[in-house]
């Protein structure tokens, strides 16, 4: 985790929201899912094309913030035949915690 690429992750209110409704994906990503092969689960993960939809941006600026917030260190993705699912990567967060709490 490089802490200013996460800053930067985080400078955009849409990417800032993708990140708080992958927290809750039931509760933000309901149909999650429908695209997943029998027997095969990501928990937490949720489609691209769903994030797209909530989003309302295009698929384009979407896989954009998406691999801005991979490359900070804040997702993880997984990809299914053609569908990529992303979740929320809870060890950067727990690291960015204890950095606040330690060096800033």
């Amino acid at each position: 985790m490089e802490p200013i690429d996460v800053f930067k992750a985080l400078s955009n209110e849409t990417r800032l929201n993708i990140l708080k409704w992958l927290k809750e994906p039931e509760k933000h990503f309901p149909k999650q899912g429908a695209h997943l092969p029998k027997g095969v689960s990501i928990k937490g993960g949720v489609c691209v094309g769903d994030i797209q939809e909530k989003a309302k941006a295009s698929q384009s600026t979407v896989s954009q913030y998406l691999n801005t917030m991979q490359n900070a260190g804040l997702l993880e993705s997984v990809r299914y035949g053609q569908w990529t699912y992303y979740r929320r990567n809870e060890e950067t967060f727990s690291r960015l915690a204890e950095y606040f709490k330690t060096e800033i």
